[in-house]
């Protein structure tokens, strides 16, 4: 997954799942083993549903063990911009949805009795530098006129080592280790006749009846199909036209027990700060995300872990070192909202949740109760709200000036390579090297060896580009992310790099 493991991965290891050792018939397969794919299997397989869950990773191995693990109702895309795009009755199911996931999320760990560090804690967004008062009073009343009531305005956040000014305080939120409740959620699954498969990586899914999952040889054969792959790997245009693909990236840092006091928070810049604390050992973690850039569009990735800590040790100058970093992929849609339900243009037998808009443990949620809902035939208030199909005509100059912003990406096709040839290519790094009409993908390990591949995106052919901070090749299009060896590691693409050809002097020494 990159260069850097999470704080969750380190400390909250995941027992694999079952392997695919034949064909299999269930009532509902989920492609996804992360909070929306687990989540979606685990409401089913209570509700009496045969489910199988399939991921070509461990359980939690995508975008979740990359979260920071909040759980909030704050939109982080601001109430007065989702009533502006939604109206006031959309930013009131927002968060009326938000806030049921998270309350769903305690319950379930209640329940089956999950050891995962659930806390409610309240939340504070403060004003990021430059900004204006004027930013909380219209947030705070696009929040109450969202049924949020309890949000109230203070003079500053309860931080003793910097004045934060003004702030907006949202009560009641929760903080958990993610991984944590993953592992228990696929117990749970299990424990209701369930089956959570890793190692089955899907290549072909095809909706009808049957509705059919190829792993290789093998298939699973259902009456549905739920794809909660974070970005959908069975859709090749139609939600990816109406989502942007963002890198995020999150340090921790260690600090006296009790120092820092244990709340979420975030600043309204853009973009914007997040924060909350996590027990690590005698101490506290500090954990502090931000810095987020259109993936494959920045070469400054290093960089901006190092200008995560300088904005962290000015406010918090107890901090003693910074043992952690690591960076995730949200999608962004153009209107903020996830979207969860049938897949456009599919058969009525195939659903899907993506669009996280870095709300990924609440969306994800919000996503599988409400596919749930659909595939049981109940009724469900939020259904409209995040509809994959729907055409939000107020967001239309994001959404062309997203795909603006992807079709100048191939012009990277006509342009030269980053260095003249392979051998150029530095120990633990990567490059992109033109030969004639190829772009090829060179990464030269620590031992020296080379690895080609085609630089060329198997989802809609853009030219991927090396993230330095995180070791991947990232695609600027839509997302699709893959290992110093090419390995898909984040969709919509669905298959590897295509190897590269060298000739014998293009080897390592």
């Amino acid at each position: 997954m990159g260069r850097h493991l999470s704080f969750w991965s380190v400390g909250g290891r995941v027992a694999p799942g079952s392997r695919l050792t034949g064909d299999l018939q269930v009532d509902v397969c989920v492609v996804g083993a992360g909070i929306a794919g687990l989540t979606t299997a685990y409401l089913l397989a209570k509700a009496g549903k045969m489910v199988a869950v399939l991921d070509d990773g461990p359980i939690g191995g995508g975008m979740t063990q990359m979260t920071s693990g909040h759980l909030t109702s704050m939109l982080d895309d601001r109430y007065f911009e989702v009533e502006r795009l939604h109206g006031q009755q959309g930013a009131r199911l927002a968060a009326e949805s938000h806030s049921a996931a998270i309350d769903r999320i305690e319950s379930i760990a209640r329940e089956e009795k999950l050891d995962c560090d659930f806390a409610r804690v309240d939340g504070y967004l403060f004003l990021a530098e430059g900004d204006t008062p004027d930013t909380l009073q219209k947030e705070i009343a696009a929040a109450h006129r969202a049924g949020l009531h309890d949000v109230v305005i203070l003079e500053r956040a309860p931080f003793a080592s910097f004045d934060s000014g003004p702030c907006l305080r949202f009560p009641r939120q929760a903080q958990f280790h993610p991984l944590k409740y993953l592992a228990g959620l696929a117990r749970a699954i299990a424990a209701h006749a369930g089956r959570v498969i890793t190692g089955a990586h899907a290549d072909w899914i095809e909706g009808g009846t049957p509705a059919v999952v190829r792993c290789g040889d093998q298939m699973v054969v259902s009456d549905a199909i739920v794809v909660a792959t974070n970005v959908p790997v069975n859709d090749r245009v139609a939600i990816h036209t109406k989502q942007a693909p963002y890198m995020t990236y999150v340090i921790g840092a260690r600090i006296p027990r009790g120092s820092v006091p244990a709340v979420l928070s975030w600043d309204t810049g853009d973009p914007y700060h997040y924060l909350r604390i996590a027990p690590h050992g005698d101490d506290d973690l500090l954990i502090v995300g931000g810095e987020d850039h259109k993936s494959g569009q920045a070469d400054d990735t290093v960089e901006r872990f190092e200008r995560l800590e300088q904005w962290t040790r000015a406010r918090f100058p107890m901090v003693r070192d910074v043992p952690f970093r690591w960076g995730g992929q949200i999608m962004e849609t153009v209107d903020y909202l996830a979207f969860s339900g049938r897949n456009p243009g599919d058969h009525d037998n195939v659903f899907v949740h993506t669009g996280d808009s870095g709300m990924g443990l609440t969306h994800g949620t919000i996503g599988a109760m409400l596919i749930c809902d659909l595939l049981l035939e109940r009724d469900n208030r939020w259904a409209r709200l995040y509809e994959p199909s729907r055409k939000t005509m107020r967001a239309a100059r994001d959404y062309t000036a997203e795909n603006l912003n992807v079709a100048r990406q191939y012009a990277d096709w006509l342009t030269a390579g980053e260095v003249d040839s392979a051998e150029d290519v530095p120990q633990g790094a990567g490059a992109i090297v033109r030969r004639g009409l190829r772009k090829i993908a060179v990464y030269r390990d620590e031992s020296g060896a080379l690895h080609e591949h085609s630089a060329v995106c198997p989802h809609l052919g853009c030219m991927v580009r090396w993230n330095r901070a995180e070791r991947t090749w990232d695609c600027p299009c839509h997302g699709s992310r893959f290992d110093p060896l090419g390995k898909v590691i984040n969709g919509p693409a669905n298959r590897d790099l295509a190897p590269a050809e060298r000739s014998d002097d293009q080897r390592a020494a």
